[in-house]
């Protein structure tokens, strides 16, 4: 059992590095997260983090490495099943993606983020009444993230449902109008009405 002292530092040192990430400082916080490694190689707290900052910067392969340690260390990392299923998801394997998203959403629910990509990713497979049922979820539990917003308009503009997306996307244009993805679906849209107009 850890000496409390040690314990106390441990949370400390995982305090800094998050600020470090939140910072933008991703190198710095990943060499304190290995450092922490090192001294603890079980610490799944810490091989989530690094999976997160590798993933900040775009080491996917490093970032898999991280999450699946983690989850192999504690099968209940939701941080490590969420971070799974997102890599995944890039890749378009969508039922990987949808198995890691459920592990991740029944060991954290209600988790706005976690529905979203979950949603997104049911979608993707075919399951397309669920997905959008999910991302609507998603939405309900934060209506300010317009990637749930693009999401979801992408996904009705998709099942011939162009009024509902275009309302999506005007809201997120509204949130966010200088956000690069707004402004492609907003475009999306535009394109979809003209070639229907001809």
């Amino acid at each position: 059992m850890p000496h409390p002292q040690s314990s106390t530092r441990i949370i400390e040192r995982l305090e800094k590095a998050e600020q470090l990430k939140m910072e933008g400082k991703f190198e710095a916080a990943l060499k304190m997260l290995e450092d922490l490694l090192i001294e603890d190689p079980e610490n799944v707290s810490a091989l989530e983090e690094i999976a997160d900052n590798e993933l900040s910067l775009e080491n996917y392969n490093r970032a898999e490495a991280a999450a699946a340690q983690a989850v192999e260390i504690d099968e209940k990392s939701y941080t490590g099943h969420y971070i799974l299923g997102f890599l995944f998801s890039q890749k378009n394997q969508w039922q990987v993606a949808v198995d890691h998203f459920q592990n991740s959403n029944k060991l954290k629910s209600n988790n706005a983020e976690i529905l979203r990509c979950l949603g997104w990713s049911l979608f993707n497979m075919g399951r397309r009444a669920q997905g959008v049922v999910t991302l609507e979820r998603a939405l309900n539990l934060d209506d300010t993230n317009v990637l749930t917003f693009c999401d979801l308009g992408v996904a009705y503009l998709q099942t011939n449902n162009p009024k509902k997306a275009k309302d999506l996307f005007q809201k997120a244009l509204e949130i966010s109008p200088d956000n690069q993805r707004v402004r492609e679906c907003v475009q999306a849209i535009e394109q979809y009405e003209h070639a229907t107009k001809n």
